[in-house]
């Protein structure tokens, strides 16, 4: 069967190796190639985070889990890293809170937050990972091509539609809108631990360190403004102090593909699986299993 999987940010790349590494003739088009996608500028941190509803994003979620902790042993672009979720107010553990065999209430918070949770997590460093995703692809036998489509394909047998936020064009539904989120990435300063504060996000990589953000409902500019990268940083220096010694390296800036709920669905051999939210890298594997399980059933 020939597959045209559209779009190559991490759900696309995903979706298109798990068909051609099970057998599935893939091809990948795409108007952005990856590290030009909204993927390449995540911190990219294991967690669910706008995205419902809340039992399907926890299977999904759980075997994305799964596929990167196997991942971390032998893709470098993969780590597991421990780190704290700081809470305002008490919080019930959540949906997704029995996929993590190491979690833990955070005893003493900090002044200003009354609630924590501990835990492993893995953290995937994306201008690393997204070209990892598109040799395995490659090695399966796919195909990655820049394209620009005014619509969906119809000369496969099967279309499956990453599109993101174009899915407000490729599937005609306005109820994907954008989450706009502006990050810094700034050079590595010591750091190994995450950190999620509210809206701040303190991210180690290898190399240097994700620090965010914000969550602009609604907002198309992908221009960094830089007084929100100097509120950003402070934010975060307030509870990371080794980052106000840190070298700034860029700004960016990222439109999630936000919907009321995420589209994962077969109709008329066309697999809709858009609408991720912030969750893209989260639910990666666990939607690619979908797709595959749909593609198997045609």
């Amino acid at each position: 069967m020939r597959v045209i999987v559209v779009g190559a940010g991490v759900i696309g790349l995903t979706c298109a190796v798990r068909l051609a590494e099970n057998g599935y003739e893939v091809a990948v088009l795409a108007r952005d190639l990856p590290l030009e996608t909204t993927s390449s500028v995540a911190g990219a941190i294991w967690g669910p985070y706008l995205a419902e509803p809340a039992d399907r994003v926890a299977a999904w979620a759980k075997a994305s889990y799964d596929e990167f902790t196997k991942l971390a042993d032998h893709e470098p672009s993969v780590q597991l890293r421990h780190g704290r979720e700081l809470l305002e107010e008490r919080t019930p553990d959540p949906a997704w809170a029995d996929v993590l065999p190491d979690l833990t209430r955070v005893a003493s918070p900090p002044t200003g937050f009354a609630d924590g949770w501990a835990f492993t997590a893995p953290v995937v460093e994306m201008p690393q990972y997204l070209p990892s995703l598109v040799k395995r692809l490659e090695n399966a036998g796919g195909t990655l091509t820049r394209a620009a489509l005014s619509g969906l394909p119809s000369s496969a047998d099967l279309v499956v539609n990453c599109t993101g936020l174009g899915a407000r064009l490729t599937a005609s539904d306005p109820t994907v809108t954008p989450v706009r989120g502006q990050v810094l990435t700034v050079a590595q300063c010591g750091l190994s631990e995450w950190l999620i504060a509210d809206s701040t996000v303190v991210i180690p990589r290898s190399n240097d360190v994700i620090v965010g953000g914000t969550s602009e409902a609604g907002d198309w500019n992908l221009a960094a403004d830089p007084a929100v990268s100097t509120a950003i940083l402070e934010r975060a220096a307030e509870l990371v102090p080794q980052l106000r010694k840190a070298m700034v390296l860029r700004a960016r800036v990222g439109l999630r593909p936000a919907r009321p709920s995420v589209r994962c669905e077969l109709v008329d051999r066309v697999i809709h699986c858009y609408g991720h939210g912030g969750s893209g890298v989260t639910l990666s594997w666990g939607c690619a299993d979908d797709v595959l399980a749909l593609t198997n059933g045609l």
